[in-house]
């Protein structure tokens, strides 16, 4: 595998993006619902301003967790499919570098504009409010910033997969959008329709780590176990245990969550799946 051809791929995937001003457009999204929700978040209890850091991060959480996915999805669904639909697929492959290759530069070049994008957008708001944030609460947002990341890489995996399984645009499209949905709000659902028709009786054990099944849950969970005022704020401390909510730990499912998808489309692209 030739690094520098991954690289080249990558380096054009990624001033794509910067030219078509698509990274300035999400980093100024993200900025600007950032410093809303620091500001304005608790006014609903009559009070305007920056309060806390936890106050700001339980607020952001819900944001990104709607957000990044559905970002992540859109950028990626058509890496694969859409340079074969463009007729294109066939003129990279005719070149000298293989499908894993081209599969692996379309990803981190893809990656590296969303996370170019989270860090800028995030990143001025923490300088905003770096004046009112000590050491351990600057800490605490960056890794909230990090945690964004994976999530985002996390997403970009799962589209990218899809992109090289879906037989068009339009399937891919569809396949991604029934993805955000399943993740972002019909997984929990259901885990709390089973426990409630159950009376608890059936996956009450087993649910921290049927969490562990939704990569949109374990950036949740990384972030509530940050810090106690969180924790408590979104309830989840009394049926996920410590044990399991080590930063480490999580962090290593999320990246399982981002090599697996990518693995197994890597697989199947080099098995000739995407061939015009």
């Amino acid at each position: 595998m030739e690094l520098s051809q991954i690289a080249a791929i990558a380096g054009k995937e990624f001033w794509d993006r910067i030219r078509n001003r698509w990274v300035l457009a999400v980093a100024l999204v993200f900025t600007a619902f950032a410093l809303s929700i620091a500001y304005f978040g608790a006014a609903q209890q009559g009070a305007v301003g920056f309060r806390s850091i936890e106050v700001t991060i339980a607020s952001l959480v819900s944001l990104v967790i709607y957000l990044i996915p559905l970002i992540a999805l859109v950028l990626g669904f058509d890496a694969i499919v859409g340079e074969r639909e463009r007729g294109s697929l066939d003129l990279l492959l005719s070149m000298p570098i293989t499908r894993v290759e081209l599969l692996l530069g379309k990803y981190l070049g893809l990656a590296g504009a969303l996370t170019f994008s989270t860090i800028a957008g995030f990143g001025l708001v923490g300088v905003v409010l770096s004046a009112q944030l000590d050491l351990n609460a600057l800490f605490h947002y960056l890794g909230f910033m990090l945690s964004s990341v994976l999530l985002g890489c996390a997403f970009l995996s799962l589209a990218v997969m899809l992109s090289v399984f879906a037989a068009d645009r339009t399937r891919a499209s569809g396949l991604a959008i029934a993805m955000w949905f399943f993740f972002v709000l019909i997984f929990d659902l259901l885990l709390l329709g089973v426990l409630v028709v159950t009376a608890g009786q059936w996956g009450g054990e087993a649910l921290p780590y049927l969490l562990l099944l939704n990569p949109a849950d374990v950036f949740r969970i990384l972030n509530i176990f940050s810090l106690e005022d969180v924790r408590t704020l979104y309830g989840l401390a009394t049926v996920f245990p410590p044990a399991l909510a080590k930063p480490w730990l999580l962090g290593l499912v999320m990246a399982g969550w981002i090599v697996l998808p990518l693995a197994i489309a890597a697989w199947r692209f080099r098995l000739g799946a995407g061939r015009a």
